[in-house]
């Protein structure tokens, strides 16, 4: 008996030493990890982001932990994260192509596409096309003036009661895009509007969540009616919505004449061929992510600027008396404006900076074998890049951990921006939209705080900074009181 007790004791030890994840020579350190988890008991799936500050300070600014089984390399700070992104950026320009996103998404677009031909041909695609249709351009300012003629009447009703501006930022963020894309905006009412803002907003809370790790590496929950299908429900939703918007504008176009961007993507096809990388399904997927991205990282910045404008009024006021000063005599703003407003530049980043919508960016995954730091990456490691470590990182900031546009601003009181601004990342992965992003920015929130006074409502207790974190993360919901400004 107990011979017994004794061999199962060691065939058990045996295969916990088996079956322990190990790091290959000269990888980067970090925690024991356990058969089958891995590192999970050291994360907090639903926000691991202060379990990495945790490791890094542990461990270094690289490091690694197993993802069940699977090895992952954290990068923290600028020098890494530049390192692998821009000096080596197509060594780390893979994506991963085996997690809960691309069971969502099914290798269709760009966002999530790994790295080679197809990507790369959409990639400069879109560069090209939004570049076309206005991106730093008047038609484009125009766009986003005539959607701020909307919120000003929701705004304008909402004087002496309080409002959630969170609908609101989000349609007029999915209004903007729309148009680029489809040529067609929607009444703020629209029950379609409604279902698609509420698709759009679901799937990052699953994406890179709890539910997310655990489908990822129990496939025996996969096809089980749990959580996460909600993301599948949503995303099919959402591939509707476009699949019909490119079936009428295959029923409609001009062909040579395009109003939009599916419009051009359109025209390219059917000069391209049907041997090319560009096809429908493809079409249909490179929309999604750009309607998709265009809406939840642009609304919830806003989201969280207005929440620190509120918390800061000191801030808000001086950002209204440069702007007052700037546009004396003007209809509206420019984007070229922002040259000449400094501070407000400086705020409306520092707005970026703290809100750090993509906290770890996109999961990269490397093309090959590959050095980082002095560390030998393997071809095929997942690579997480925490971009909120570089965005507070002490010595690359004034204030790291403060909102305080000084951050941006030099001894003389001119903008400035630091390298270690990188909130939708760089290298060859750089969000596609971080100019239209930067024009929207700027526009609606000079043009609101030249008219109106946002307040804190008294008896909303104190503002909460704590965000939700998700693929996306976004402030706390919170509503707020606004005021016609006595200047106007």
């Amino acid at each position: 008996m107990f011979i017994s007790i004794a061999l199962s004791c060691i065939f058990i030890c045996f295969l916990f030493v088996k079956l322990q994840p190990q790091r290959v020579n000269n990888f980067p350190p970090g925690p024991p990890a356990l058969p089958i988890l891995g590192n999970l008991l050291h994360l907090s799936l639903s926000n691991p982001l202060k379990d990495f500050e945790r490791l890094k300070n542990q461990y270094g600014d690289v490091y690694s932990i197993f993802i069940g089984h699977r090895p992952a390399v954290i990068l923290n700070g600028l020098k890494a994260i530049k390192e692998a992104i821009i000096t080596k950026g197509s060594d780390y320009a893979g994506r991963p192509q085996d997690l809960f996103v691309n069971a969502i998404f099914q290798g269709k677009g760009v966002l999530f596409a790994d790295y080679g031909t197809t990507w790369k041909e959409h990639r400069r695609f879109a560069l090209i096309t939004l570049r076309n249709f206005g991106m730093g351009k008047k038609s484009m300012e125009d766009r986003i003036h005539g959607e701020i003629q909307y919120i000003h009447k929701i705004l304008e009703n909402s004087i002496g009661t309080t409002i959630n501006p969170q609908v609101l930022f989000y349609n007029a963020a999915s209004n903007i895009i729309s148009q680029v894309l489809f040529n067609t905006r929607y009444d703020y009412d629209n029950d379609i509007i409604r279902v698609i803002i509420r698709c759009i907003t679901e799937i990052p809370k699953y994406a890179y969540g709890a539910w997310a790790t655990l489908y990822d590496h129990l496939p025996m929950i996969q096809n089980l009616p749990l959580p996460f299908r909600e993301a599948f429900k949503s995303h099919k939703t959402l591939q509707t919505f476009i699949s019909n918007n490119v079936t009428e504008h295959m029923r409609n176009r001009i062909p040579g004449e395009p109003k939009d961007f599916l419009d051009c993507y359109l025209d390219e096809l059917e000069q391209r061929g049907a041997d090319s990388s560009f096809s429908h399904e493809q079409l249909v997927g490179f929309a999604l992510d750009l309607f998709g991205a265009g809406t939840d990282t642009t609304s919830n910045t806003l989201l969280t600027g207005f929440l620190y404008l509120m918390s800061y009024p000191d801030i808000q006021e001086r950002c209204q008396e440069e702007i007052d000063r700037v546009l004396d005599g003007k209809s509206s703003a420019s984007f070229e404006d922002r040259h000449n407003m400094p501070y407000v530049q400086a705020m409306i980043h520092e707005v970026q900076r703290i809100a750090s919508v993509l906290p770890l960016s996109f999961f990269h995954n490397t093309r090959k074998d590959t050095e980082l730091m002095g560390y030998s990456i393997p071809k095929g490691t997942m690579i997480i890049e925490n971009l909120t470590s570089v965005l507070n990182e002490e010595g690359e900031w004034k204030f790291p951990h403060d909102f305080n546009p000084e951050n941006f601003l030099n001894e003389q009181g001119e903008f400035v921006k630091p390298e270690a601004f990188m909130p939708f990342s760089a290298g060859p992965r750089m969000c596609l939209g971080e100019g239209l992003a930067r024009m929207e920015l700027f526009l609606i929130m000079v043009t609101l705080l030249r008219k109106y006074k946002f307040i804190w409502p008294e008896d909303a207790g104190k503002p909460d900074f704590t965000q939700v974190y998700g693929l996306t993360v976004s402030p706390q919901p919170y509503r707020m009181r606004v005021q016609v400004r006595m200047t106007q």
